[in-house]
């Protein structure tokens, strides 16, 4: 014990935060923390060596994959207690917040001088549930495997934990000169407990999390056959909300066929939602995304996505035509859109049930008046027995977009410039994410992300997937990208700027 504890003393502090996790987790704690330090311990004012630091990236990578932080149950706490120790045994100023014991949410603060408002960087620790039969990889695993590391959390979201984590701890090591606070919120819930997160962060300790802008999840890089064709920078994002079916008739026995079957009525209530669509209606950042998308597209999909922006009313109808058949995501960011998802009926065959359900799973626009749309819907369905209201579901505030002519966006526009060599595409996110949260206060929010390859979907290996994975290249890449970007936008500008 005593030899253990003079190798720790020895090591610099990410080795020790690296001990202190790994002795939690029952391992050895000198040897890790002898594997945990490198170049990058103390390294303070000296130029990054960027190989030690993709080294250090993939370790605590790993260590956050491993952890099970499935949601529900929902216990982030080994993921918060692993960011504390990181980030505390660099000197970073760190608190925690938790609604319940199990699930905290953890602050960390780098001081600017505050000639600014300060810049918030955000990742969530808890990922979605899995199927373990399903798994080549095990789900916990972070098996490294050709150059991928697989496992539930890879893509959605411990990698922007991970890259918000170093970028925390190069800002620090490089002492920079800030002109913002950069805080780091590492949140619980996000995947379906939003009351122990962001909602409790927003709403009992925003003070914590004030700030500016923030970058969150919600963007990515697109790889087509390994090569970057875009970035996608999320600046708004369709509002969920759920519409819930009643339809009513009358029971009976199964041998005796009845007009007034709910069954029927709830099955042609959801068939009219097969033909009937919403108007095309674009915002700026649509518009400007279909713009510049055209721009760096073949010749016959380019002049689609200049159709869906030019108002005139036969090209538009013939491109959304097209989405709807091919790009079912671009027709998704022309509408708000309906897709039924749930029907109830009867509970035996030989009994004509007296009521049947569905529910629809809407995205709104952000923009969209909820009570004109939901009198809309009422006069498609256009049956009396047929009850047609609001269900119950965590709905995101609708907010306006974060600005594409913001000294954030163009960092956006530069970094990825720099580090990807390619354009940037403002998006408008068809699912939802807790920038949601974040704009109502204000705050101008962008989603941005690490590159994936647009094959991994289709194939099963994308976020939420049963082989969830991410490149170790790209991750790597995507750290570099995160922190030239948080620099650019909170550095000072008479800073003196180490590569």
């Amino acid at each position: 014990m005593h030899r253990a504890m003079r190798t720790l003393l020895r090591l610099g502090p990410t080795a020790l935060a690296a001990a202190v996790v790994a002795a939690c987790s029952g391992g050895d704690p000198a040897s890790t923390a002898a594997n945990a330090s490198g170049p990058l311990a103390g390294a303070g004012g000296q130029p990054i060596d960027w190989a030690a630091a993709d080294s250090e990236t993939i370790r605590h990578f790993q260590a956050l994959v491993r952890m099970d932080t499935r949601d529900p149950p929902g216990i982030e706490k080994p993921a918060a207690d692993y960011l504390v120790n990181a980030l505390r045994a660099e000197g970073v100023e760190v608190q925690t917040y938790a609604l319940e014991p199990n699930r905290p949410n953890v602050v960390a603060r780098i001081k600017g001088n505050g000639s600014k408002r300060p810049l918030l960087i955000l990742g969530h620790t808890d990922v979605v549930n899995i199927d373990t039969t399903k798994w080549k990889h095990g789900p916990f695993s972070a098996a490294r495997d050709s150059g991928w590391i697989y496992g539930r959390g890879a893509v959605d979201d411990k990698d922007n934990v991970t890259a918000s984590l170093m970028t925390m701890l190069l800002l620090k090591r490089q002492g920079i000169t800030l002109d913002r606070d950069v805080i780091f919120l590492a949140e619980s819930g996000e995947e379906g407990s939003t009351r122990v997160g962001i909602q409790f962060m927003v709403n009992q300790q925003f003070p914590a999390i004030d700030a500016e802008y923030c970058l969150a999840e919600g963007g990515s890089v697109t790889r087509v056959g390994g090569a970057v064709r875009y970035a996608s920078v999320a600046t708004t994002e369709k509002i969920p909300r759920a519409i819930a079916l009643t339809a009513k008739g009358t029971s009976g026995h199964g041998s005796v066929p009845l007009e007034a079957n709910a069954v029927l009525r709830i099955s042609a209530a959801v068939a009219k939602f097969a033909s009937w669509r919403p108007p095309v209606r674009l915002n700026e950042t649509t518009r400007e995304y279909f713009t510049r998308l055209a721009t760096i597209s073949p010749p016959e999909r380019a002049a689609r996505y200049r159709d869906i922006v030019s108002g005139n009313p036969a090209r538009v109808a013939a491109a959304d035509e097209y989405f709807r058949k091919n790009e079912p995501r671009h027709a998704s960011m022309l509408r708000t859109s309906i897709s039924p998802t749930i029907v109830n009926g009867g509970y035996r065959v030989n009994v004509i049930p007296s009521e049947a359900t569905a529910t629809l799973d809407v995205r709104m626009l952000p923009d969209d008046d909820s009570t004109a749309f939901l009198e809309l819907v009422r006069k498609v369905v256009n049956d009396p027995n047929v009850d047609v209201s609001y269900a119950r579901r965590d709905v995101r505030p609708g907010t306006p977009a974060a600005s594409l002519s913001s000294e954030v966006f163009r960092a956006v526009e530069a970094a990825t410039t720099s580090v990807y060599n390619t354009t940037t595409l403002p998006t408008m996110l068809t699912g939802a994410t807790d920038m949601a949260y974040l704009r109502a206060k204000g705050m101008e929010c962008y989603g941005i992300g690490p590159a994936t390859d647009e094959e991994d979907g289709p194939l099963g290996y994308s976020a939420h997937s049963d082989q969830e994975r991410i490149l170790e290249t790209e991750l790597a890449r995507f750290v570099r990208f995160q922190y030239e970007l948080v620099k650019g936008i909170a550095a000072a500008k008479t800073a003196v700027e180490r590569p």
